[in-house]
């Protein structure tokens, strides 16, 4: 297994909190309100983002957007090539997203083929009207046509690099690193 070292702090907590904040109004601006947008957070860290997003939204409008959990993992273009059994978590919508604008809500977008994952996995459960992507961190790198229409933070980044979001509820820390593959 690779060694991965530390090579940089991109974010503090301050500077995630204020990215967020700043999605979270752009968010509503984008979309002249937020009464027809529902969040849905792919798991892991998308989800904990996608609730603090909401959050931050509704201190800005008045209102909560309901907000999603989505699970991937079925949907993986590699899940044959992975040597373990993959654990399915569950995919919690709280409403219909049949008609609505669906804000996927992940950590790092990176090469895009979690995010074409995702969008299978909502069509499988809803016509939206509109599907938007919010993203901590964009790393570049695309191998599909996708883009992120909310972005914390452009990183760009060697491929010899990971990007490791580290949210308190999940990893006991609050920031985003760069780390490179040691020799």
């Amino acid at each position: 297994m690779p060694v991965l070292t530390d090579k940089a702090v991109l974010m503090d907590p301050e500077a995630i909190r204020r990215a967020l904040t700043r999605i979270s109004h752009e968010i509503a601006e984008k979309n002249k309100g937020i009464e027809s947008v529902v969040l849905v957070g792919i798991r892991t860290r998308g989800v904990p983002l996608a609730e603090r997003l909401a959050d931050s939204i509704e201190k800005i409008e008045g209102l909560r957007p309901p907000v999603g959990v989505l699970d991937i993992t079925l949907y993986r273009d590699d899940l044959d090539a992975l040597a373990y059994q993959p654990i399915v978590g569950p995919t919690e919508l709280p409403v219909d997203i049949t008609g609505k604008t669906v804000v996927l809500v992940d950590d790092v977008l990176y090469t895009g083929r979690t995010i074409r994952a995702a969008l299978d996995a909502l069509i499988d459960m809803g016509r939206p009207t509109a599907i938007q992507l919010a993203v901590l961190i964009d790393r570049g790198h695309r191998e599909l046509p996708i883009r992120a229409d909310f972005v914390g933070k452009n990183v760009p980044t060697s491929s010899r690099e990971v990007v490791s979001v580290q949210l308190q509820g999940t990893d006991g820390a609050e920031k985003v690193v760069i780390r490179e593959v040691a020799e």
